[in-house]
């Protein structure tokens, strides 16, 4: 039987990786690594219990710290891991220091790498994220696209060996979850939101969460003038603390710890807007048929933005937030751009057919 060890270290690659393993271990050896990336349980734990996901084969503790360290310690402990496991193929999904990790690790020892998520491009290399799926698309094996946009940037770039239109697999989980987290969270009611009544924030890079950046978020929660949940990121709340601001962030939006998926994805298609930095949440808010400002100058999910379903805000841009809240819309169009929820099923079909 194969083996497929999948590298995985944060909250949108709990989602991701959720049902591709239901997917994959009937079909092959298995075997997920935990980098450590997200290491709390409000940023981890959680998520393989409400997501159904098997506890990881192996942890290993890279902490936090710069690119460098971080990505550095992911591939001294993933070395030995790889080497005991001898896979068939190394998964690595989507763009993140874990991504990068995985992916340089199985290129090093020459084994098989398959990239979920493929083909995505910001064209903003100042991205540490762009860097990150670059290089895991460049020494891949398996592209696994999630849109046609994605596999056009991949043949535009000389990539045209080893590419898969799949779709998406966090329509999968949306699918899948999805009804779950509206029948079973009760957040709404514990907040005392009304759905369509207010407007959910996250806040994580570090190019928004500076001690610069501060004064500018604060302004943005207060320029949205609707209620406001802002579930916050421990390096932003630290950056808050910091700046001596969190009382007047406190004033202006709803503060919650980190969020599992069930009660953020309750939130999340609930909302009459999100507001972030995050490009697994810009692809959420979508999926919910949710309106999006996206806090940063550039996005991966392009056909969003066509589609008039995601703004570019340039930033922490207050001015920008509040002329877009008061002329926020639901576009008419919604195409299924990312899949029809059946990604998983399709990698796992291409990695069981793959060499044998």
């Amino acid at each position: 039987m194969k083996t497929v060890v999948s590298v995985v270290g944060n909250r949108p690659q709990f989602i991701k990786a959720a049902p591709l393993a239901h997917a994959l271990d009937p079909l092959v050896r298995h075997v997920l690594v935990h980098t450590g990336q997200h290491y709390d349980h409000e940023l981890s734990e959680v998520f393989f219990q409400e997501l159904d996901l098997r506890p990881p084969d192996h942890r290993i503790d890279s902490g936090s710290g710069s690119h460098a360290s971080q990505v550095a310690a992911m591939m001294a402990g993933l070395d030995p891991v790889l080497e005991a496991e001898a896979p068939d193929l190394v998964l690595v999904y989507g763009d993140t220091n874990s991504t990068l990790a995985g992916a340089l690790v199985a290129a090093k020892r020459g084994q098989p790498l398959g990239h979920v998520e493929s083909g995505l491009r910001s064209f903003d290399r100042a991205m540490p994220e762009e860097v990150n799926r670059v290089v895991a698309d460049v020494v891949s094996d398996l592209r696994f696209c999630p849109s046609q946009t994605a596999l056009d940037n991949l043949a535009a770039e000389g990539m045209t060996q080893g590419v898969h239109l799949v779709g998406d697999v966090m329509v999968d989980a949306a699918l899948e979850f999805g009804p779950r987290a509206r029948e079973r969270s009760g957040i709404l009611t514990r907040l005392g939101l009304e759905p369509g009544g207010f407007a959910l924030v996250t806040v994580h890079r570090q190019s928004n969460t500076g001690p610069d950046a501060m004064p500018g978020l604060v302004e943005v929660l207060e320029a949205i003038r609707q209620p406001v949940v802002f579930p916050l990121h421990p390096r932003t709340r630290a950056a808050l603390e910091a700046a001596g601001l969190t009382a007047r962030a406190e004033a202006a939006a709803r503060i919650e710890p980190p969020l599992g998926y069930l009660d953020f994805t309750a939130l999340l298609s609930s909302a009459a807007a999100v507001l972030t930095d995050s490009g697994g949440v810009q692809k959420e808010a979508y999926l919910h048929s949710v309106p999006c400002l996206t806090l940063r100058d550039s996005s991966e999910w392009v056909e969003t933005l066509e589609l008039g379903w995601n703004q570019l805000i340039g930033g922490l841009d207050a001015g920008r937030v509040a002329t877009a809240m008061a002329s926020l819309e639901r576009p008419q169009a919604h195409p299924p751009l990312y899949g029809d929820g059946h990604a998983a099923g399709r990698i796992a079909a291409v990695i069981a057919a793959t060499g044998s």
